[in-house]
């Protein structure tokens, strides 16, 4: 596809309901099948893949500050460490399981080979909601569960990194837990950091900025003119806001924002400068002067150029993606389109840029933070700029070769990158008698 497609309604009203994935897990997987069947692989390689090499499940007691003890339940999932360390974020939210956390690892394990990145895949996290305990309780649970993972976890062998419900202190509160139990100070045992214990400049913005670097090169890719682009983004949090600032400064109309609490929207576009992010004003979008408010379903559904889903996972489904007008999908946040959603958008020729591109910006700049950990050498804001747009573009031409020769998918183009390196690496290596 080389002109801008279209996005018409269709009459289409199947819900495929039964074909919904249940999990993180039973979507990653069914990817994975469409990838390799586009390959000659080896399907003993395939079957491997399907499973996490490792599983962890901890028990984190925590002292409360009324003095009263809770167990929480942690995870860390370790898909495939073929390529190198495994490389994955740590949640803190209440709906984390274990089907979600291998699923997730195995989304990483693909992000981080469609990057070209030494790492593989991991993610984990902890059974709680971190808006119920107070900064002190927070740090205790993110030490002790640090402890809880000590012997899974290092700079040459698990390097977690922020997630849903944690941050740059989180990751500070788990690298000196880590290091005091090591003797030394290890700052390359997570990435997120913030720069002043060894952490990147630019690491924060990085998924949004990515999101808004594929969003270009797509626009470009279609024939439509940044500058005559208008762009929806649901959640303006560290990937949306950054994606939305980007892409206004590049000259795009970005005409709608959402958080939690729901949507603003102008046809005539936002000053996204102006809109305070969550970072600098929790739960802000809604109070901001626009001429109007819609709800974070109908963000979703506004006839735009491009839809940036940017907060959560599975939101666009069966049931609304009939209903999705946007010519283009950037997939910002990790997993936003359901198996059969992408079924139903690919009947309606309406591309889904897949998440382990798009915002990819995350695990990229904590590469970089690694490698000036491990060589005790700081990057410039700069560097990290440039460095992400070369390992951005690279990927993207990647992805985009595999598009434009075997006439598949966004997302199962990027699965075919992925999988090819990762498998590549399994033949060479072998398996252990």
């Amino acid at each position: 596809m080389s002109s801008k497609p279209t996005a018409a309604h269709t009459d289409e009203t199947e819900h495929e309901s039964d074909t919904e994935p249940a999990s993180a897990l039973a979507t990653a997987r069914r990817q994975l099948d469409r990838a390799a069947a586009e390959l000659s692989l080896d399907p003993n390689i395939v079957e491997r893949l399907k499973h996490p090499a490792q599983l962890h499940e901890v028990t984190v007691p925590l002292r409360r500050d009324d003095g009263t003890l809770e167990a929480y339940t942690g995870f860390r999932a370790q898909h495939d460490s073929v390529r190198g360390p495994y490389k994955g974020g740590l949640r803190f939210h209440p709906h984390v399981n274990r089907e979600e956390c291998i699923g997730l690892s195995m989304w990483m394990t693909w992000k981080c080979a469609v990057m070209d990145l030494p790492f593989g895949g991991a993610k984990g996290g902890v059974v709680v909601d971190p808006k119920q305990l107070s900064d002190g309780e927070t740090e205790r649970l993110t030490r002790r569960f640090a402890q809880e993972l000590r012997d899974v976890v290092g700079p040459h062998t698990d390097i977690p990194a922020p997630d849903m419900g944690t941050n740059a202190q989180t990751m500070s509160w788990f690298m000196d837990a880590y290091s005091m139990q090591e003797g030394e100070t290890v700052p390359g045992v997570v990435t997120g950091k913030p720069p002043v214990i060894g952490g990147s400049e630019g690491r924060d913005g990085a998924p949004g900025r990515s999101v808004a670097l594929i969003t270009r090169e797509a626009m470009d890719y279609f024939d439509m003119e940044l500058s005559e682009t208008t762009v929806a983004i649901q959640g303006y949090g560290s990937v949306g806001a950054n994606a939305a600032r980007l892409l206004d400064d590049w000259g795009a109309n970005v005409v709608a924002v959402s958080d939690v609490n729901g949507a603003i929207y102008d046809p005539d576009g936002l000053d996204t400068r102006d809109v305070p992010t969550h970072k600098e004003e929790p739960e802000a979008v809604m109070k901001y002067d626009a001429p109007h408010t819609i709800s974070n379903e109908e963000v979703l559904e506004l006839d735009v150029d491009v839809l940036i889903p940017a907060a959560i996972g599975n939101v666009i489904t069966a049931d609304n993606a009939h209903r999705i007008q946007a010519d283009v999908v950037v997939e910002g946040a990790n997993g936003p389109t359901t198996f059969a959603a992408d079924e139903i958008l690919a009947k309606r020729d309406v591309p889904v840029i897949p998440d382990i591109l798009a915002n990819a910006g995350g695990v990229t700049v904590s590469y970089f933070e690694w490698l000036q950990d491990i060589n005790r050498r700081a990057w410039s804001l700069e560097r990290v700029h440039e460095e992400l747009q070369t390992e951005m573009l690279s990927a993207w031409n990647a992805v985009r070769e595999e598009v434009d020769e075997r006439d598949v998918r966004w997302r199962d183009a990027a699965y075919i990158v992925a999988l090819e390196r990762v498998a590549e690496a399994h033949e060479r290596r072998g398996v252990w008698p």
